[in-house]
Parts: C-alpha cells; sequence; structure tokens
C-alpha cells in the first residue's frame, strides 16, 4: 500500500542472486504455449475500484489500468503512457497540460479520451471515499478537457510533484460509461485500458490477466498472459512455489523461507533481492482513553525494540527503523532514536508517572492476519511480551482479514494497529504528508498544521528535491514528539522465481509495484 502525496526518488535497485550454476541462455520469447506466468502473493486486493482504494490494491490496478504517466524500466521520474507528452505551461508550477494519445481506447472498445480522463479525476474527488486517493489531489483546483486530445490541471498552489501524483495507479483512467461518479464500483469486472485485460477475477484468490491488444502504452509486453494468485498465509504460498504451482512470488514469503531458498535447498530456484522504502509502523488512535494520551504513546515508543523484532522475528530480512522517513531518502533522520534511545522501562515509567498514570496501561493491539504475512502475527507477539515485561502494560491482540481490517480501523475501531506502507513514489513527501490533516491514509484525522500549512507547501515549490532536507527534518520532529505514529521496520523486497522465468529483476517499478508484463519465461535452458 494507504493516502498518499508526493515525488522523487531512485529506482530500485535489485541485484539478482542466482541458486543455480552453469544455465547457458535464452532468449525472450513468448511462453504463451507454456501457459500464463503464475505469480503468487499475500497482498490482495481490497477494490476493484481505483477511486475507492489508497493501498496494496494498486499493484493489481498498475498492469489492468492505465495513467497518463508511468514508469518505464530504470526511469527516477514519470514517462508518459496514455499521455504523449505531459508538460508544466507556465514559471510556478500550476498549470500542468497533457496530450493523449491518439486513439485510445478501453478494453470494451469504448474511447479513451480527454473527457474520459477529465471524469476520472472528477469521479474520485466527486466520490471522496474514506482512505481513498482523493487526498492526493488536495493541490489540484480543476481539470480542463480541450479537444478530444489534450487535458490541463489547474493547481492551486505550486506543486512541482504534481506529475507523480498522476503516475500513481490511485489515478487510473476509467470509462465513464462503465464507472458511476455518484458511488463505488462494485461487482469483479473493469473496464481499463492498461497492458491487460481481467479476464476473471475470484476475490482474495486469483486474478487471471490476458493480453489487451487495444493497449497503447510505453510497457512491451513480455508475455500473453498472467495469474496472481492470492494467499493468506506465508507457508502454503512458499509451498506453491516449491511444488511448482507457482512460477514466482511477490510479497509475503517469510523470513525463514527466504533464507531457505537463499540457502540453496531448492535448486532450481532464484531469489532476487532488492533494496526497498517500504516500511511498517503502529497508529495510535487519539479518540481511545488510553491510546490519547502521549505519555501512554511515549511510553510504547520508549519500550519497542525493533532490533529484536528485526532478528529475532524476520531474520535480518527488514532492518530497524526510528524515522516515518526510510533510509536512503532525501532528509532521512533518527528522530524516534534520538527521543527515546535504547529500549528503556525505567524512562517508560517516567513518562507515564509524570502524567499520574500509575496503574498497568490497558491497550488492545490490532493486526491483519492476511496481508503483509504470516510474520504479522509474530510480530504483534514479540511488541505484546516487550511491552507486558515492563510491568506497566497489559495488552490483548487482536487480527483480521484485511477488507474487514480496513473498515474497522477507518471506522476508528482500534486503539492501536499495524499498517505497511508502500511508497506512492519515492520521495520524503509521501512519508508524512499521507499521514496527517484531515483526510489521510488512516482515516484518522491528524491535525498537524505546522506540517501540512507551512512544511510542506514550503517543499513542494522546490523542484530539486535534495533541497528539502531542512523541511522534512522539522517534520520527523514533530512526529516524534507527537508520537501518533511509530516506525518499525524498513522491508528489502524479495521475490523468488523458478529457474525458467525471467525479468523480475526489471519487474519493480520505483513504489515496489510489479509490472507484469516484464516477466517471461526462457525459451532455451
Amino acid at each position: 500500500m494507504f493516502n498518499r502525496k508526493r515525488c522523487l526518488r531512485p529506482v530500485v535497485a535489485v541485484a539478482s542472486i542466482s541458486l543455480v550454476a552453469g544455465c547457458s541462455v535464452l532468449s525472450d520469447g513468448n511462453s504463451a504455449d507454456k501457459g500464463p506466468i503464475i505469480v503468487g502473493t499475500t497482498s490482495a486486493p481490497s477494490t476493484l475500484d481505483p477511486a475507492a482504494s489508497w493501498d496494496q490494491s494498486w499493484e493489481l490496478f498498475r498492469n489492468i489500468y492505465q495513467t497518463l504517466l508511468n514508469y518505464p524500466v530504470g526511469a527516477t521520474a514519470p514517462q508518459p503512457d496514455a499521455a504523449k507528452s505531459c508538460r508544466f505551461t507556465d514559471s510556478s508550477n500550476t498549470v500542468y497540460s497533457c496530450e493523449l494519445r491518439a486513439g485510445l481506447t478501453f478494453s470494451n472498445g469504448h474511447k479513451l479520451d480527454a473527457r474520459a480522463v477529465k471524469y476520472s479525476i472528477d469521479r474520485i474527488r466527486k466520490i471522496d471515499v474514506n482512505g481513498g486517493p482523493a487526498g492526493l489531489l488536495d493541490s489540484l483546483d480543476s481539470v480542463q478537457a480541450v479537444g478530444d486530445r489534450q487535458v490541463v490541471f489547474h493547481l492551486n498552489k505550486p506543486d512541482a510533484t504534481f506529475p507523480f501524483v498522476l503516475a500513481t495507479p490511485g489515478m487510473s483512467i476509467v470509462d465513464p460509461e462503465e464507472y458511476s461518479d455518484k458511488a463505488v464500483r462494485k461487482g469483479d469486472t473493469i473496464a481499463g485500458s492498461g497492458p491487460y485485460d481481467l479476464q476473471n477475477y475470484q476475490p482474495g484468490k486469483q486474478a487471471v490477466l490476458v493480453a489487451n491488444k487495444r493497449y497503447k502504452g510505453f510497457a512491451d509486453r513480455r508475455n500473453d498472459a498472467v495469474t496472481i494468485r492470492y494467499f493468506q498465509d506465508s507457508q502454503a504460498l512458499a509451498a506453491d512455489l516449491r511444488d511448482k504451482k507457482l512460477d514466482l512470488t511477490f510479497r509475503g514469503l517469510a523470513a525463514d523461507d527466504v533464507i531457505s531458498f537463499q540457502r540453496n535447498d531448492s535448486k532450481d530456484m532464484d531469489v532476487t533481492e532488492g533494496a526497498s522504502n517500504e516500511i511498517e509502523y503502529l497508529v495510535f488512535n487519539p479518540k481511545d482513553p488510553w491510546a490519547g494520551k502521549l505519555a501512554v504513546r511515549k511510553a510504547v515508543a520508549q519500550l519497542i525494540n525493533r532490533s529484536a523484532i528485526a532478528h529475532d522475528v524476520y531474520k535480518d530480512t527488514v532492518e530497524p527503523l526510528y524515522s516515518m522517513v526510510p533510509a536512503g531518502l532525501t532528509g532521512h533522520n533518527t528522530a524516534y532514536f534520538d527521543d527515546f534511545g535504547d529500549p528503556s522501562a525505567a524512562k517508560a515509567r517516567r513518562f507515564l508517572t509524570d502524567a499520574g498514570i500509575t496503574q498497568k496501561v490497558p491497550l488492545a493491539l490490532w493486526y491483519t492476519t492476511d496481508r503483509y504475512g504470516s510474520a504479522t502475527a509474530k510480530e504483534f507477539q514479540e511488541i505484546k511480551r516487550q511491552l507486558e515485561a515492563s510491568g506497566l502494560f497489559t495488552i490483548t491482540l487482536h487480527g483480521r482479514p484485511w477488507n474487514t481490517y480496513v473498515e474497522g480501523y477507518e471506522k476508528g475501531e482500534y486503539p492501536v494497529f499495524g499498517r505497511g506502507w508502500s511508497p506512492d513514489f519515492p520521495d520524503p513527501d509521501n512519508f508524512v504528508a499521507p499521514f496527517v490533516g484531515k483526510q489521510n491514509a488512516l482515516g484518522t484525522p491528524y491535525p498537524a498544521p505546522e506540517i501540512t500549512d507551512k512544511l510542506l507547501p514550503q517543499s513542494r515549490r522546490e523542484s530539486d528535491r535534495a533541497n528539502v532536507v531542512k523541511e522534512f527534518g522539522q517534520a520527523q520532529r514533530i512526529l516524534a514528539d507527537d508520537a501518533r505514529l511509530v516506525p518499525l521496520w524498513q522491508s528489502k523486497q524479495y521475490l523468488a522465481s523458478r529457474d525458467d522465468i525471467s525479468g523480475a529483476e526489471q519487474s519493480l517499478d520505483p513504489s515496489s509495484i510489479m509490472m507484469m508484463w516484464e516477466l517471461y519465461r526462457k525459451t532455451s535452458w
């Protein structure tokens, strides 16, 4: 996954670790005669409607819908996809114009023109789903369709990052004849214009993608069909890969399985390891009588042992994180370590007693059972152990499947809950802006006027993102002082595949979303 916001980062760097030696290669022919490439993941979509999703549904959207801009392999900035060209037409970065490719259609044959683009963007804001992508468009004033092929975006303030917003799957273009602007689309079919058509969809089970012959864009499809299978636990995911029921896994492999595959227990397996800006963190509900107390939040932040979580639960396949902005991005600091240092029961007790809290604090912690892999349950058991070992907390744990989990936190049902975040684009803005303000990715208002009214607008005037360190340093300090969000770890990205599958190294875009069209079978081995 999610609410989101803006701008720049290096493309995910991936290094392939081959577990097989002595192979001769290969050409990237069409592999339709061997059937679709089968991809397994624990990251199932929550919806098929782009206007309703700011989460990991985007992984599917990227492949079945189209956006004006997208990321070709190796790109660090968005490039035209449905658009032929896009640019700011003024010096203040407030008017952005795109010319569409000629002859665009949706997979159902309906015309995709400037009116459809305007309708799609306006629809997001009109429906305004809680936890949906409307929050990405806070700098947009209006959309204008000029003739059939020109779309002009008028912004209400300078925003050099707006092209990155248009490149997110949240801005997918939909067919006005198929998608009402009064409600979220129901059902298990779509009308898109991406590289693939969704031939069959079984929620929580599988998505069958076949080549969209009407697609016009930059993607050079290297296969004719992909089937994505959705798993509720990592064990079953890894077992099906070993049993050759899958060609590749994306998201959800447990740490033990990653290590096992890397140690070459499967002779015909490749593991691709990549850098990732994905993070996991705790969210505190300010309306809860206990989680709403600053002293309680600070005590939890003081007690969390991130190194133990990374090593004991995730076997060092993740890194401890002490800021909401991950390492490797402009402006990253260690604000939470600076505030709290190493875990300390004595310091945590002082936070509570100074606030007049002398009893054990009862807290309910919630996590999703089927989104981030089976290690999530172990992680929350470890957090429970750490907090209760201090003698300061009594913790109860609760888990729910993702679809109902999202509904719960958007309704404010959870005192404390875990979330993962996959960036919309690799910029510090995208790790601060989505979580603050009246409308955010968490469904829980977080007023932070110093950030939303001053620091973010200042940073968005700056096209050179190396010059925003000061603003995001201050923002991270505010987040640490509030302790409404407590970062836990930053992930690494692992793809495990059969040795006859290639393209994994090129398949991840800058937000670690898989571009299925890059995968193909080796035709000689």
